[in-house]
């Protein structure tokens, strides 16, 4: 794997597509100042995904787009792209060559892409990771970095050998697998402050859900007691009922019988009253009639020759006029020939009333004796005890004519009643349905909540899961980068018994030196712990030298005895 080409434009100085091609092998660049040589390091460091501007030599990140000149404008976008030659397979990508492009815009929107497909930038960084080319950019050295580089503390130079190892793109992914399970966790907090509310919220539920069950039951019990007692009554005024016509036909032909038995006495009656009749008691009437009519005459007459007198006294005391008088004197002749006349009647009337009394005493002895053939007449007393059980029977017969008003007023108020219960009925039923509506909501709503407390569930595991797999490559990475540093430490331990190797006065490392049976190393080895890469010198001035030797080397400090 090699650098096959750059391409720039818009980059710094760089306004115009300029296109570099390398060759394998080491490539120089020469050129005086301000020609643009760093600008090329700045462009390669800048398409591998630097994002701090002064690492570029800038204040801020537009600063890489062309400004313009004199004669030239100003660009609207920097665009680079560098060209790697995978042919020995060494990007994990399908492809012999991997062009990585990244465009900046004034507007300081980025667009980054792999062989022009549109690319995240993680995408990249993941790409080149087992590469050994990082975000660190430690694979490009610029002016003044390598004293850096050399004076570089221990956990900066761990960083360079993890990324040259390849180890830092695991270390990324651990950080990432970290992140992602402290979100999980804070995922995992809410979901159970989630679970608790709807577990607090589930008890009411499924306490309303029971009573909306028993609600139905009961409607149900209800609705079949309250038929049953309307059948029974409805049962009991119509056996009511029919013995109320039963007894009204009963009635009814009772009163047929009476009525048949009151006309018998009725023409019983209308043959006593002709018997009657014929016995004389017309003629009798008649002599009344005409008797009392008499009577009438004579108060009237009398009456009027009272006040005829009193006029003629009046009109005597005040008329002075002698023919007058004499007028009045013939008049009062007149009324007293009439009074006479009157008189005579009168008298003619007595004898006539004489008559009439013996009449009348004749008719009293022959109403006595007609009232003596009506009490022989069969059956009178039945007829009177007849009238008065007809009486009671048509008593009876009103009141039991009022009782199909009062059974009609019942039944009306049974109907009244029967439709106040089918209304309160439709409103259970439509209770009821309500309640059953809300309850398959809220069955509904807790189907969700169990639903979405599974999936959480499901996804803790696979995010537990994802963390044990993710600790587990952790702990993998971790063993192999104690294991890198101890052989680091180990080079360097051999590396600094290498430089005192040969001094004077250096007998060589003390392992060497002892004696240790068979199946003590371990135990020998935890005893000794740091003193077992110890080097053996033979006095004082052979230590000195070899402390002045490891110095001047800038060795690992050894353990000298």
């Amino acid at each position: 794997m090699f650098l096959k080409s750059l391409t720039l434009r818009g980059f710094k100085s760089f306004a115009e597509k300029t296109t570099l091609e390398f060759e394998p092998g080491v490539m120089v660049v020469v050129g005086p100042n301000g020609s643009g040589k760093s600008n090329l390091v700045d462009a390669v460091a800048w398409v591998l995904g630097a994002q701090g501007p002064r690492s570029l030599r800038g204040g801020k990140m537009d600063d890489v787009i062309f400004a313009g000149t004199s004669t030239r404008p100003s660009l609207g976008r920097a665009e680079v792209s560098l060209t790697i030659d995978n042919g020995s397979a060494t990007l994990p990508i399908e492809f012999s060559e991997v062009t990585i492009t990244r465009t900046l815009f004034r507007s300081g929107d980025s667009e980054y892409a792999i062989n022009g497909v549109p690319c995240r930038l993680l995408d990249i960084q993941e790409l080149l990771s087992d590469s050994g080319i990082g975000r660190q950019q430690h694979v490009i050295v610029g002016q003044g970095q390598l004293d850096s580089v050399l004076n570089a503390r221990p956990e900066d130079r761990r960083l360079i050998i993890e990324e040259a190892a390849g180890v830092l793109k695991y270390r990324k992914r651990r950080e990432k697998a970290e992140r992602r399970l402290e979100a999980t966790e804070g995922n995992l907090l809410r979901l159970n402050d989630l679970l608790r509310e709807v577990r607090r919220g589930l008890a009411p539920l499924q306490r309303q859900a029971d009573a909306a069950r028993r609600h139905d039951g009961l409607v149900d019990e209800l609705r079949a007691i309250r038929t049953y007692l309307a059948g029974v009554e409805l049962g009991s005024l119509t056996a009511k009922g029919e013995r109320i016509v039963e007894k009204r036909a009963s009635f009814a032909n009772e009163d047929a019988q009476l009525q048949a038995r009151l006309r018998d006495l009725d023409l019983s009656v209308i043959d006593a009253e002709r018997l009657l009749t014929i016995a004389g008691h017309g003629d009798l009437a008649s002599m009344l009639a005409r008797i009392e009519a008499l009577r009438e005459r004579a108060r009237g007459i009398g009456a009027l020759l009272a006040e005829k007198q009193r006029n003629v006294e009046r009109e005597l005391s005040a008329a002075a006029d002698e023919g007058v008088v004499d007028n009045f004197v013939a008049e009062v002749g007149a009324l007293r020939e009439q009074l006479a006349a009157v008189d005579e009647e009168a008298s003619s009337l007595s004898e006539t009333a004489a008559g009439i009394a013996a009449a009348e005493a004749e008719a009293a002895l022959r109403r006595s004796e007609f009232q003596a053939q009506v009490a022989a007449v069969p059956d009178a007393g039945a007829a009177e005890a007849a009238r008065r059980e007809l009486a009671a029977r048509r008593e009876a017969l009103g009141r039991s004519e009022q009782e199909p008003e009062r059974l009609d007023a019942r039944a009306r108020e049974i109907a009244e009643r029967l439709v106040r219960l089918s209304a309160e009925q439709a409103a259970l039923q439509t209770s009821t349905a309500e309640a059953a509506q809300r309850t398959e909501s809220l069955v509904a709503d807790a189907t969700a909540q169990r639903s979405a407390f599974e999936a959480a569930v499901l996804s803790t595991r696979a995010t537990e899961e994802a963390l044990r797999k993710a600790e587990a490559e952790a702990s993998r990475w971790a063993a192999r980068s104690e294991a890198l540093a101890l052989a680091l430490d180990s080079a360097r331990d051999a590396a600094g018994a290498a430089r005192i190797d040969g001094l004077s006065g250096v007998v060589g490392p003390l392992v060497d030196h002892l004696s240790i049976e068979a199946g003590t190393e371990a135990a020998v080895a935890s005893a000794l712990g740091d003193a077992m890469r110890a080097i053996v010198v033979k006095g004082g001035d052979s230590a000195r030298l070899a402390l002045d030797s490891l110095v001047a080397g800038d060795a690992r400090a050894l353990l000298l005895v």
